[in-house]
């Protein structure tokens, strides 16, 4: 069951965004303020594809606000992580009302949305605002060369595959491929990134580019957690078709991403962290 959400928007210096709102303030202190974005491969997906993992991340006793972001089919890159960086900043500067004075603020994403989630660390970090407590990548769409074998067991990466088109159509000419906020994998500098949760699983054509994105920021010096889950899981189709029921790995997402806030959560006797069990 997801929790009840409701829409809001965000500003982008350039139009509003919509967004969703799932969880709710806390009466007393604060809760993990999660930034969220849908997978999609660039070119597809809305706020219902952002549903589920949102509201694990609700369950896990954050409040959550998932942004349905513009599409490289009209705006390839740089268009949407520059509309996002400012969401994003927006959404700090409302923290407060949104989840608590003091609120921490993580940035989350599946698939092409774990891509982003990554680009604007990067942002963050080089720019120095807003300050970012951990980001939370799910099986994150982060090498364009599509050479893992976990992508040539799944018949993916080649023409026609809808990972490959999304990343042509993202990228809109190659030399973008170089540039490290379109592709993080590539990036020689990942030092001084907020701490990350990398989660995939063994079946997701993701996998292997999870792991090695997981090994790098480690290697950084980047606090790093990577935990992969045992298949079948039909990742990452089914994190955008959310089931009738929770899958089988719904619980053990909800208990990674829960201890990943308590373990990035500032030294405050005054926040909160409460899992809701009805959620899931």
């Amino acid at each position: 069951m997801t929790p009840i959400s409701q829409t809001i928007t965000l500003e982008t210096g350039t139009g509003a965004l919509p967004a969703r709102l799932y969880g709710s303030r806390p009466a007393k202190g604060f809760a993990p303020l999660v930034f969220h974005l849908h997978g999609g491969a660039f070119t597809s997906g809305n706020l219902e594809y952002g549903a589920y993992i949102s509201g694990i991340l609700a369950a896990a006793g954050a409040v959550v606000v998932s942004a349905d972001y513009p599409l490289a089919c009209e705006h390839p890159f740089p268009f949407a992580l520059t509309a996002l960086f400012a969401a994003v900043t927006d959404v700090y500067r409302r923290r407060a009302a949104l989840a608590g004075r003091g609120a921490p603020l993580y940035l989350a994403g599946e698939e092409s949305g774990g891509n982003l989630a990554a680009g604007l660390a990067m942002m963050a970090r080089d720019q120095r605002s807003p300050p970012i407590a951990g980001q939370i990548l799910v099986s994150p769409m982060l090498d364009p060369s599509l050479a893992t074998a976990s992508i040539r067991r799944a018949d993916a990466g080649s023409c026609g595959c809808k990972w490959a088109d999304g990343w042509q159509t993202y990228l809109g000419s190659p030399e973008k491929a170089a540039h490290p906020y379109a592709a993080p994998l590539a990036s020689s500098r990942l030092g001084a990134l907020p701490p990350a949760l990398v989660v995939s699983a063994e079946d997701c054509p993701m996998c292997d580019e999870s792991r090695r994105y997981a090994d790098a920021l480690a290697s950084a010096g980047v606090p790093t957690c990577v935990h992969i889950l045992p298949g079948p899981t039909e990742w990452p189709d089914s994190i955008s078709c959310p089931a009738p029921k929770p899958a089988a790995w719904s619980s053990a997402m909800r208990d990674l991403f829960r201890d990943f806030f308590v373990s990035t959560r500032p030294a405050s006797r005054s926040g909160r962290l409460k899992a809701d069990p009805a959620v899931l």
